[in-house]
Parts: structure tokens; sequence; C-alpha cells
């Protein structure tokens, strides 16, 4: 079965998220669990972990349709040590909150270099950083969006999200989520059905499926292998409907969150129930 959704807002609550996915007929979604342009956030009160955890039961959410994602502030590889400190600290707060509210993944960008070091250094140092936030928690697999490889951020390359796992020392709670409008931008081709068993064989030989734990599913502004995250509605931009369809119909992307970062939240309806329909078509 698929899960599909989109990323809604959790103003006025966390457990609101969970009411905005049931609006749109969603069966998946993602959230940001505080304010993701921020360092610091109050913790969760016992009453807002029992009111997202009683929203979730009463509306039919379990923990493997929900994709978090954390501050966009993070950089789990930065070169500076006392800021690569502070990462952390955020990182496992954001985990922290995830095992507050019984939810079992959480998407993140692996980092950037910031042109201070090499990308071997830095894919290590995002290793040992999911490798202590692992230690500080439990329940919560840390999952690994692949970039569009703007600027100096790594993981717009299948090998770096390898990289990464293999310096994880629990493999079963690291995975992967790959985002469609990234993957085009970082030169993995998805506009014909061919291109896109060419880019998820390409996929399975350096990553393998048993670690894809969700996927973003954008189209894209900016054009093939351009290094440039702009996303799309879906068959508005360079990639087309063709992937989203082929997508569909393929079981291997059964059982995880399939989430809408689209650029229209006045379509995302439409859109979550065009990609429920191509399943069968």
């Amino acid at each position: 079965m698929k899960y599909i959704g989109a990323h809604v807002s959790a103003s006025g609550g966390v457990d609101q998220a969970v009411i905005r996915a049931h609006e749109l007929e969603a069966t998946a979604f993602a959230l940001f669990t505080k304010n993701q342009r921020q360092w610091r956030a109050a913790p969760l009160s016992d009453d807002t972990i029992r009111a997202f955890r009683s929203a979730c039961e009463r509306l039919g959410y379990q923990p493997g349709q929900i994709l978090p994602h954390d501050s966009y502030l993070i950089n789990l590889g930065h070169p500076v040590s006392e800021a690569l400190e502070k990462s952390r600290d955020a990182f496992i707060d954001e985990m922290q909150r995830c095992e507050q509210l019984g939810l079992t993944l959480l998407n993140f960008h692996p980092g950037s270099h910031l042109q201070q070091i090499d990308e071997e250094t830095c894919l290590q140092r995002i290793a040992e950083s999911i490798n202590i936030a692992l230690d500080r928690t439990a329940g919560v697999t840390a999952v690994i969006e692949n970039t569009a490889g703007q600027g100096s951020n790594l993981g717009f390359r299948f090998e770096h999200l390898a990289r990464i796992i293999a310096g994880v020392e629990d493999k079963s709670r690291v995975g992967v989520c790959i985002d469609t409008c990234h993957a085009f931008a970082g030169g993995y081709d998805l506009r014909t059905e061919a291109d896109c068993v060419h880019t998820f064989a390409e996929f399975e030989r350096v990553v393998g499926f048993r670690f894809l734990r969700g996927m973003h599913l954008n189209d894209a502004k900016s054009a093939f292998n351009s290094r440039v995250d702009r996303h799309h509605s879906l068959g508005e931009g360079n990639i087309g409907k063709t992937a989203f369809s082929w997508l569909m119909k393929d079981p291997r992307f059964d059982g995880i969150p399939l989430i809408l970062e689209t650029v229209n939240p006045d379509i995302w309806k439409d859109e979550i129930a065009w990609l429920k329909a191509e399943q069968t078509a």
C-alpha cells in the first residue's frame, strides 16, 4: 500500500498537522515538530504530546506514515567544532521530540562542508553525528535526504548516502529519503520510464532499497543536473508526470511515506488524489 501525503503546517500545535493531513485525504504526512528556522524551541508539553498522539489514533495515522523533518539550520558535517556541536545538540533534541510524540522517523539534510574541509571528512563527520544521536535516543530512525547539491551541500550522489550509511554503527536505525526534484537536479534523470528504471537500478546498486524509508515527490523548476533546488507542482516542471505515475505502480515504494513538497498547497488535495488514482490506472 502506498502512503501518500504532503508536508503540512504545524501552526497552532503539532496536532493541527494531523488534522490538516486528514483534510487533504492524505494517508501520510510530514511536519516540523518545532520552528525549522530557530535553534531552540520550548519543550513539548504533556498536553501537546497527548493531543498529537490522540489525533493520530483518531484519524488513523501510524508512525510509519509520518515523516517529520528537522531544522534547516542543522549541519551535521559542519567544519567548525563549536558549530558542529551546536548542530549535534539540536539534532538530538529533534530526535527526542520524535520519541516523545511516538514517531519512528526523522528526515534531515546530511550537511555541508562549506568549502573548509574535504568531502570525505565531511561525510565521516555526518556519520559520527548520527552515531552520537542514535546513542542518545531510542526507536527513531535517522533518515538521510538526498540533496540537489546546491552550494557545498553533500548528499547529491547516491555514493554520498552510501558512505554515510557505511559509517553508521546501527544499520537498523538509518535510512534514506529520496527527493525526486533533488535527484533530478543532482544528475539522476527521471523524465521517462526508462530513465526511472535506470536511476533506481543505480540506487539499488549503490545504496539498496532496504534503506529507503521515505520519498519527497516533487517536480523540478530547475534543469537536469543543474545542482539547483527548485521544486514545482507535479507535471508542471522539467521532470513531468511520467516518473510519478511509474512510482505509483512499483511495489518497491509501498509502505513508506510519499510526501509532496510541491509549490502550491491549494492543489495538494488534487495531487494526492491523482497519485492515488495512478496506482490502478
